[in-house]
């Protein structure tokens, strides 16, 4: 999942809530194979819907009314043609089905086929904090849209979750962000970092209101719900990507009759890991890849520190940082910048996940040299993350001794990058959140279909731990790996062939 807006694991969000994008590209990975699943059973056509019941007895959804969908905003292309949008409205607090209400904006590619038509194939982008409209209204865009398979066999559904993009983003007060700090030294920045993110929270609230608090995972898979009650269909397939994963599972937990299918691809941990559990999974994850990285360096003569052993070059770096010897390279040698370990971590994280194998031994090659240009990538939690990760995890530590002993194993498990950036910033960005975790919900009774989950072995957003326990939740479950460094594995390019697994799970689930 992404929790920074400068590395997102999913689509980012578009400069303004108004503005639609089109799906991008996310990165490198590959797959195998299709999970067999029940049958697939043709759905009421959309034109013949009537509401159904939704998530919640006592609230009764309106069929939805489609219409044309909004001009986007320069640079993005309009949406296809064929993409229609509308609202949904659902009660802003699901525990209160008869209380005020929100709209959701959602979207639709029709089936192109309607004879063949399979149903509808809900999807999210994860983030959290992405809008997920714009799946539907980019499905067939010839980049980054589905195949014409596809979009023969569904009426593709995406949705900008409550407070996100058209689904009236939240606001907060940003200039706070700007004084916490990165990097708690001791117990007195610690405090003050609870403090402000406390004042964050507390002012999304007061510039939102009430939806601030009610942003979390299970709501929205109630939403889910309400959408398909308003599309009239008894049931849906949905593939969730990163973050969206944990959507799926919790509409899976909440709702198993109503599910088709379920794709899970880049998988969360469900399971609610605390701080620990999490740094150590991502941590690790950045650790063996850094020894991948080393292993590729070995051979290949494009690597810029061929000859030398890579692994050393990093530990060696991390000592000059901690001597305070460590300068930002220049053009002509060493600046007269220091470099600091928590800097190193942060450039680790990102370059080893997102980089080119020769970007990144080129700019580790700078650093130990002197000589180059390194690409630093600021940290931090963008704030719609912030309000749904900080209330479906429980990420809470006690003080700033228990932080230092945490970080202290977590570099023991993964001594070669000593953390992981990005499980970092998620977990300092939910220390002292004024709205605390909520439960996990009961496993409602009903049957589920087999479930499909992919993942890379070297996933540094997703670690591959956090996917084997997302299948292990399921009672029937398929895990596909490949030994590959990424994160998100449907897409097209170098990983097309999970494309074409995941979409073979989709249309024909028998197998």
């Amino acid at each position: 999942m992404t929790t920074s807006p400068h590395t997102p694991l999913s689509p980012p969000q578009p400069s303004s809530p108004s503005s639609p994008r089109r799906r991008p590209l996310s990165a490198l990975l590959l797959l195998a194979l299709a999970a067999s699943s029940l049958a697939a059973t043709a759905l009421t056509a959309p034109g013949e819907a009537v509401a159904r019941e939704s998530s919640d007895a006592a609230f009764r959804v309106a069929p939805i009314s489609w219409g044309a969908c909004p001009a986007s905003e320069p640079p993005y292309p309009d949406p296809s043609p064929r993409a229609q949008c509308a609202t949904v409205r659902v009660p802003l607090d699901w525990s209160k089905p008869k209380g005020p209400k929100i709209g959701l904006f959602v979207a639709r590619h029709r089936a192109t086929d309607p004879a063949r038509r399979i149903g509808v194939l809900m999807s999210n982008p994860g983030g959290p904090g992405a809008p997920g409209a714009d799946d539907a209204l980019y499905a067939d865009d010839p980049v980054s849209g589905y195949t014409p398979d596809m979009l023969r066999r569904f009426d593709m559904i995406g949705f900008d979750p409550r407070g996100i993009g058209r689904s009236r983003s939240a606001e907060c007060d940003e200039t706070i962000i700007e004084s916490i700090p990165a990097r708690p030294r001791d117990a007195a920045e610690f405090e003050r970092l609870r403090t402000l993110n406390g004042r964050l929270a507390d002012s999304c609230l007061e510039r939102t209101g009430p939806l601030a608090a009610h942003m979390d995972g299970e709501s929205v898979a109630r939403d889910m719900d309400a959408i398909r009650a308003a599309l009239g269909e008894s049931r849906i397939s949905f593939i969730g990507h990163s973050y969206g994963t944990f959507l799926g599972e919790r509409y899976a937990r909440l709702f198993p009759g109503r599910l088709r299918a379920l794709a899970l691809d880049s998988a969360v941990d469900p399971a609610r890991p605390d701080a620990e559990r999490y740094l150590i999974d991502g941590s690790v994850t950045t650790d063996n890849t850094l020894k991948r990285l080393a292993a590729w360096c070995e051979k290949d003569t494009a690597c810029a520190l061929k000859g030398k052993d890579l692994v050393a070059v990093t530990d060696e770096l991390f000592a000059r940082a901690d001597a305070g010897t460590l300068r930002e390279p220049g053009p002509d040698g060493p600046t007269s910048t220091k470099v600091n370990a928590d800097q190193l971590s942060d450039f680790l994280t990102f370059a080893l996940g997102k980089g080119s194998q020769e970007e990144t031994a080129k700019q580790l090659a700078a650093l130990y040299t002197g000589r180059g240009e390194v690409h630093w990538i600021p940290t931090g939690t963008d704030i719609s993350a912030r309000l749904v990760l900080c209330r479906d995890y429980d990420f809470r530590i006690r003080d700033h001794a228990q932080y230092r002993a945490i970080l202290k194993r977590v570099a023991e498990a993964a001594p070669h990058v000593r953390y992981n950036s990005q499980a970092l910033d998620t977990v300092l960005g939910c220390q002292g959140w004024t709205m605390p975790p909520k439960s996990r919900p009961a496993r409602a009774k009903g049957p589920l279909p087999p479930v499909l989950v992919v993942n890379a072995t070297h996933d540094l957003a997703t670690p591959l731990p956090g996917a084997r326990r997302m299948a292990h939740s399921f009672p029937r479950a398929t895990l596909f790996t490949m030994d590959v460094v990424g994160h998100w594995m449907y897409r097209r390019g170098g990983t097309e062939q999970a494309m074409r697994v995941i979409d073979t799970y989709l249309t024909d689930p028998k197998g």
